[in-house]
């Protein structure tokens, strides 16, 4: 099957919120925390994750606008 690079892009940034997801899921468990808070930290992270990654904020590659 072979994917367009924008259907590519869009796949890569669900995989990156997907990873973030993950990671504040594993970090609530270990740290035995109450699901509400778990909830409101992988909402704070999430984000961050996201404003970190350099390549991440280019939803123009797949977005309304993309070519």
């Amino acid at each position: 099957m072979k994917l367009s690079n924008k259907h590519k892009s869009a796949i890569k940034s669900y995989l990156r919120a997907v990873a973030a997801s993950g990671v504040a899921c594993a970090l609530a468990i270990a740290a035995d925390m109450h699901p509400a808070y778990a909830a409101l930290l992988a909402a704070v992270v999430a984000p961050v994750i996201k404003a970190l990654d350099p390549k991440s904020g280019y939803e123009a590659d797949y977005g309304i606008n993309a070519k």
